[in-house]
């Protein structure tokens, strides 16, 4: 006993050293999680031809271990979020922008990943063409719940944003202007609705508003819905088709050999033949109206368990589009989607 005493505060005093010396690498290596450094860049131009013409930002974000960097950056104006995009698999990402018809000063921040750290970018300054006097809009996004953006969700839930439509150059409206919203860029098993879907701009709508303003006072909003899908299990599920076919075929396989047998020892004995025949036909008609029969199993059980939405991170364009007839004006932006 007298030696159990003598070893324990030493094996005490080991252990206290090895805790003592794993520390500092650990706290190192909690350091060293996010310390590679990063530049963005931004650029901007304006894609395509006339006063309808939407500004479309390219991003770039490097980095010093020379790997690509993952995950979203946002483009800003201010601290105000006018849109975001998730990096491909080189580092870059596109993103539309919707701008209002004054003189924006813009910015990239990177908002890093496990690896990078997170950077902003130089300013780029961007003047829309908006034609002079002639009606347009933008639209922009707001998270409402979750109230952060990225969007993230797990597989299953649903989260909502708010769309803002705001007006440009509405004074010269001779009729209401409307704007039909909807989205692109959904993994599957996702969906997205608008409430409203159209929003009408008159000359008189609105364009700008100050916090706290009621709605009336303000630019038209609409919210949109994204639904995300999960892997229902029922209670009480029934066997899998396929496990049913090795039960069926379990009791078949017998059964059928039971009768060939039969019919082969009985080929002098033409009541054999008949029995034996007469047994196969009712086997096989039993097989067809029961569980062992795909289509009874369909009718009886439904279909199989529906998939989740995938897991991942897609960038998704909420697209704004009026036309009178004669011109389609047409002005996105882009969020970002994350399934867990």
């Amino acid at each position: 006993m007298r030696g159990i005493n003598r070893r324990g505060p030493r094996l005490e005093l080991v252990a206290a050293f090895g805790i003592a010396l794993a520390l500092p690498a650990l706290s190192t290596a909690v350091a060293n999680a996010q310390d590679v450094s990063t530049e963005t860049t931004l650029t901007v131009a304006s894609q395509g031809l006339g006063v309808h013409a939407q500004p479309q930002a390219s991003i770039t974000v490097t980095s010093a271990d020379g790997l690509p960097a993952s995950g979203v950056v946002s483009i800003q104006e201010g601290n105000h979020v006018l849109a975001q995009a998730a990096l491909n698999s080189v580092g870059q990402a596109n993103a539309a922008l919707s701008l209002t018809a004054a003189s924006h000063v813009l910015r990239a921040v990177y908002l890093g990943d496990t690896t990078h750290q997170a950077s902003i970018s130089g300013t780029a300054q961007v003047v829309p063409n908006t034609g002079g006097g002639t009606p347009s809009f933008s639209v922009a996004v707001a998270a409402i719940s979750p109230g952060t953006l990225p969007l993230t969700l797990k597989a299953g839930q649903a989260g909502s944003l708010n769309v803002t439509i705001t007006p440009v150059n509405n004074g010269a409206l001779t009729a209401p202007m409307f704007v039909t919203l909807s989205c692109s860029g959904l993994p599957q098993l996702a969906s997205c609705t608008f409430t409203p879907e159209n929003i009408e701009i008159l000359a008189t709508t609105p364009t700008s508003c100050t916090t706290g303003s009621p709605a009336s006072s303000c630019p038209p909003t609409s919210t949109m819905l994204v639904q995300t899908q999960a892997q229902s299990v029922a209670s009480g599920q029934f066997a899998t088709p396929g496990k049913s076919n090795q039960v069926a075929w379990a009791f078949m396989l017998p059964g059928v050999l039971g009768l060939g047998g039969l019919a082969f020892g009985a080929r002098r004995r033409r009541w054999l033949q008949r029995l034996a025949l007469i047994a196969l036909v009712g086997l096989v008609t039993t097989l067809g109206t029961t569980g062992c029969n795909p289509l009874y199993y369909y009718y009886n059980h439904g279909p199989g368990q529906p998939p989740a939405t995938p897991a991942g991170t897609y960038n998704v364009l909420v697209t704004a589009q009026s036309s009178d007839g004669v011109t389609a004006i047409t002005n996105s932006t882009t969020v970002v989607l994350t399934v867990n």
